[in-house]
């Protein structure tokens, strides 16, 4: 039992060493949300797009990640669109919370063919915090820290930068993020990494399904990968949605995640599903745990809470909604 307790603890420090390096991204991108994974999307749409995230992870155990985010973006004028995004996110004693704030520029490459090309940046600002309320002394540490005194915090300004390419149902989109060298207090935080860059692709195709069915179907892949170890991990995606003549529609889903030397060995594995409604959308998703943790855990919930109103048609194509009305 022991040595059970020791693994659960190194499992969720080795994910708060890399707390920093990325938020934790699952599936809230397939809820109708590709603002999440790139700026690029800033814009593109009929509405004004509101979207809460609410995700726990690891279910089950004590001080499992939890994080909270808030993503808005809209177009300006024609071919323009900004938007923001903030979260709050904890794991164990770890405390992160921040905001970034996005452009991105839309350009049409074919009329006739319908291929367009988007550019987008990213400013964030991220604070990171130690709480050390919940410190206590154990067996083989019986004395806290001396040095540990208070709160310790630190602030870190940074960018993202990606790319997106849309050709009729297909789109391609490549994000490079956190591009410039973390700056922290050296007696805070003397072992992390000073470089934060990973990139991000995120790929996939939308079809429609037989005339007068209102069936669309969306598979996708999202690949991740860290410069800093050279981690990386791709989620394999299936969605369809079905539309109705008031153009609301539900969705459903699957998501299967892994690590790119272990494809038959998942991260997490699980369904999604969710409506729009007028101008209200839900999504939720939950992901089952595969590795060792899987016994301790009831697994990982995403739910997605959204408004998408303020409806304006684009001059543009390059900034219409991708939904057929």
């Amino acid at each position: 039992m022991r040595k059970i307790i020791i693994y659960i603890s190194l499992i969720i420090t080795t994910y708060g060493f890399g707390q920093e390096l990325n938020l934790p991204v699952f599936t809230q991108y397939l809820a109708d949300n590709n603002f999440v994974v790139s700026p690029t999307y800033a814009g593109i749409g009929d509405n004004l797009k509101l979207r809460a995230n609410g995700l726990t992870q690891w279910v089950g155990i004590k001080g499992a990640p939890d994080n909270q985010s808030f993503y808005a973006d809209f177009r300006l004028a024609s071919r323009s669109g900004i938007g923001v995004s903030v979260y709050n996110d904890r794991n164990g004693n770890t405390i992160q919370t921040g905001a970034k704030f996005s452009f991105a520029h839309h350009l049409v490459l074919d009329y006739y063919s319908k291929q367009y090309l988007s550019f987008g940046i990213s400013y964030n600002i991220n604070n990171f915090k130690i709480d050390i309320n919940n410190f206590n002394t154990t067996y083989e540490n019986p004395i806290i820290d001396p040095f540990v005194t208070d709160n310790r915090a630190t602030n870190n300004n940074n960018f993202d930068v990606g790319a997106l390419y849309r050709n009729k149902g297909f789109f391609l989109s490549f994000n490079a993020n956190n591009i410039l060298e973390k700056k922290f207090d050296e007696d805070l935080r003397v072992a992390e990494p000073r470089l934060l860059l990973n990139y991000q692709i995120y790929s996939g195709y939308t079809f429609n399904g037989a005339k007068g069915t209102g069936l669309e179907f969306e598979p996708s892949v999202y690949y991740q990968m860290f410069s800093s170890d050279k981690r990386s991990s791709t989620d394999v995606n299936f969605k369809f949605r079905k539309y109705n003549r008031n153009e609301d529609y539900y969705w459903a889903g699957i998501s299967y995640r892994f690590l790119n030397d272990q494809f038959l060995k998942p991260l997490n594995v699980g369904p999604m599903m969710g409506f729009k409604k007028s101008v209200f959308y839900f999504g939720y998703a939950y992901q089952i745990t595969t590795n060792e943790l899987s016994a301790f855990n009831s697994g990982t919930h995403v739910i997605t809470i959204g408004l998408d109103f303020l409806r304006g048609i684009s001059n543009c194509p390059c900034t219409e909604s991708p939904v057929h009305y």
